[in-house]
């Protein structure tokens, strides 16, 4: 158990430190481009392209972040009204849809990633089943304006039959989908946990103002 602890800290680590670097590299990219516009004339041709890539990670990302933080938003004014174990059973069964539903998102993110790897992908309409035998690779595909990064080169060789790239390969951007989705399958699966504990009752956020007053003024007088 406490490996896997350590293990799950690591991971929440790796996860916020690239949601901020993604979001410090969007703003630095679109400033730059701002002032190489309207100072110099002149554009980062490349700008647009990457910055539309790094939006995608964030807010794939960010999907699991806020499922791991509560911070997705719902409609609870139903579920509010019924008593606290009333309430877990209506968590668990969304966690269940929601998990079922992130499961069906990884397939189709891998089956449509793999390819452009040189990896096969799975069969099986639903759920996988295997493996398909048969498949043509499609790591030659590259995006359109974004440069390939020297310490990338080695991609070359792996997907590319040693051929070098003009461009970054398409592999690369697009691999946020499967590990994004992998990891919504976990937040997922952590959140039925700690409902299933009763250390939490609900996936959503309680988006009420007036909710949150009232549990803040509730911990001052305990606090008192």
């Amino acid at each position: 158990m406490a490996q896997v602890s350590r293990l799950s800290r690591r991971i929440d680590k790796i996860e916020e430190t690239a949601i901020a670097v993604i979001l410090g590299i969007m703003t630095v990219m679109t400033f730059a481009n701002v002032v190489a516009r309207y100072g110099f004339n002149s554009n980062i041709f490349y700008a647009l392209e990457m910055t539309v890539f790094l939006f995608a990670w964030l807010v794939l990302l960010g999907a699991s972040y806020g499922v791991k933080k509560t911070l997705h938003l719902g409609v609870d004014a139903i579920v509010n009204m019924m008593p606290s174990p009333t309430r877990r059973v209506f968590g668990l069964i969304a966690v269940a849809v929601c998990l079922a539903y992130s499961l069906l998102l990884l397939k189709a993110s891998w089956d449509y990633w793999a390819p452009y790897a040189n990896l096969p992908p799975t069969e099986g309409r639903w759920f996988p089943t295997g493996f398909v035998e048969k498949y043509r690779g499609q790591g030659w595909y590259e995006t359109k304006d974004i440069p390939m990064p020297f310490f990338l080169l080695w991609l070359e060789g792996v997907l590319n039959d040693g051929d070098p790239y003009e461009k970054l390969p398409k592999a690369v951007p697009y691999i946020v989908l499967p590990v994004s989705m992998a990891l919504l399958v976990m937040r997922f699966a952590q959140a039925g946990m700690r409902i299933w504990r009763g250390e939490q009752e609900m996936l959503i956020v309680s988006h009420e103002a007036e909710d949150d007053v009232a549990e803040a003024a509730a911990k001052l007088k305990e606090q008192d």
